[in-house]
């Protein structure tokens, strides 16, 4: 799909500001719509995907593990995982080596969730992001970055996926 393709030099100041907040409402609402559609459709929220996701690409993990594999802090995991054993989308168990270490696995009822679910909306971002050339990715994330200063977020600390679902 072929980008928009706009001539913003004539704009006045007041109207190119529009249009950046206009860009902006644009991906805070795509990202809304998939939350909401994912949680409509499969009960599960963006975050819980993510982490079903990563449990479901191994045979099973810790959760310290899962943490550090997602850049999330280990209560923030603990407690979705917590929302998730109570669904039976997930199974803990002690490992047999290490009573200390509890080992998450995915139950059947999840596999079959994960079955038909879109990937996380990051990954569809990571793939066309990934296809575009070396100069326009450096300047999309630079202009990004500004942006993160202009409205005082950089003190924000973030998980690398794109979600309004509270984690």
């Amino acid at each position: 799909m072929a980008p928009e393709v706009t001539s913003f030099e004539n704009l006045s100041s007041q109207q190119r500001s529009r249009e950046m907040l206009l860009s902006l409402r644009k991906i805070i609402q795509a990202i809304s719509l998939n939350s909401k559609d994912l949680s409509r459709r499969y009960g599960i929220t963006g975050p819980q995907l993510i982490i079903l996701n990563e449990i479901a690409n191994h045979d099973s993990l810790s959760v310290t593990e899962l943490a550090r594999s997602i850049s999330l802090s280990q209560a923030t995991v603990t407690d979705i995982l917590n929302r998730l054993e109570k669904r039976k989308l997930i199974e803990r168990s002690r490992d047999d080596a290490d009573r200390r270490r509890v080992n998450i696995r995915i139950t059947d009822q999840c596999r079959e969730i994960l079955s038909q679910v879109p990937p996380p909306l990051q990954e569809t971002f990571i793939e066309r992001y990934a296809e575009l050339a070396e100069w326009e990715q450096l300047m999309i994330l630079t202009s990004f970055k500004r942006v993160v200063d202009l409205v005082s977020a950089n003190k924000i600390n973030a998980a690398p996926f794109l979600t309004t679902d509270p984690l």
